[in-house]
């Protein structure tokens, strides 16, 4: 691997200012402070099971409520994939994960097309996680599926616990990201596509 698959974006709004470092390459190490504790806990997930290096610092409007601070993270997370990724030569492309957490499952299938498109289906039990809106929930993975350009399935397929089944579906993403983002030896050099292009 001779460059380097990092990225660093910035994104300021009225709403919200976000900076976004990763390493795709890291070994899950994180530096999180989105002001939203239950969302830092959720990017704790994606970087330790997807051994990716983030540093994510996020200043929104929570006076109001998360939504603009969960959102936005999501792009810029996304804007920043898509940024160290590059060309994706050489890459796997496609990933997938079950994970469980106690009574939990969840099922995350990830495709880097280069097309956004998301399969979005948790059926929460309840509408909050502490102090968390699990509408949010969505608005991230929205946020960064079009802003990576990826096709991103998402499936809780059992649970009773709502914290439990949002921590499947983050430990899930994390793991399918690592699979699909992983260098093939095998492949090294092309592009993962008949078209030759993602």
């Amino acid at each position: 691997m001779s460059t380097p698959r990092t990225a660093e974006v910035v994104r300021n709004t009225n709403e919200t200012q976000i900076r976004v470092a990763i390493n795709l390459d890291g070994t899950g190490k994180q530096k999180l402070d989105t002001g939203v504790p239950f969302l830092d806990h959720m990017l704790d997930q994606i970087a330790r099971h997807g051994l990716i290096d983030l540093d994510i610092e996020a200043k929104g409007d929570l006076h109001i409520d998360a939504h603009h601070t969960v959102e936005d993270v999501g792009i810029t997370l996304g804007q920043a994939f898509a940024k160290a990724i590059g060309d994706k030569k050489g890459i796997r492309r496609y990933g997938h994960a079950y994970v469980p957490l106690d009574e939990a499952l969840s099922r995350v299938v990830i495709d880097f097309s280069g097309r956004p498109g998301l399969e979005y289906h948790i059926p929460f039990t309840r509408s909050m996680i502490g102090a968390f809106d699990v509408d949010l929930t969505s608005e991230f993975f929205h946020g960064f599926v079009n802003h990576a350009q990826v096709t991103l399935h998402i499936d809780n397929l059992r649970g009773i616990n709502a914290h439990h089944q949002c921590e499947t579906v983050f430990k899930a993403f994390g793991r399918a990201l690592r699979m699909a983002i992983e260098l093939d030896e095998r492949a090294a050099g092309t592009i993962p596509s008949t078209k030759g292009s993602l």
